[in-house]
């Protein structure tokens, strides 16, 4: 659900250091937000706080927002602690994989290249 980011609401929190957010921004800018931030009802931030706080840097009226509920503090505050606790960063070689891949894609070889061309054209024919 989109949401007015002026309309979100942000108490205490336990993150206190958002870290750079320009980074993020960016790639929210070129990619979008791919996972929307979470809030209750009465549009109170539970998780999501650097992603809201990137759209805001980038000038952005409105988030994408998933709405949860979590009538109690309590509820509020295991919300945001399990979101920023359950998640696991890319291992140094995980990243180096996904590099690697990412480049073989952009520059593909004589070979790739040539069998790419080739499934183009098969593709045109049997599409008539």
């Amino acid at each position: 659900m989109l949401v007015r980011i002026g309309e979100i609401q942000i108490k205490k929190r336990i993150r206190k250091d958002l870290g750079n957010l320009n980074e993020l921004a960016e790639s929210m800018n070129i990619h979008g937000l791919m996972n929307p931030i979470v809030i209750t009802r009465d549009h109170m931030l539970i998780a999501g706080q650097r992603r809201l706080a990137s759209a805001k840097k980038l000038g952005w009226e409105k988030i994408e927002a998933t709405i949860v509920d979590a009538p109690t503090k309590i509820d509020k505050l295991e919300m945001e602690i399990e979101e920023n606790i359950h998640r696991k960063d890319f291992t140094a070689n995980e990243i180096v994989d996904a590099y690697s891949k990412l480049e073989q894609l952009k520059n593909p070889g004589f070979f790739q290249k040539l069998l790419q061309r080739i499934c183009k054209f098969f593709n045109k024919i049997f599409r008539r």
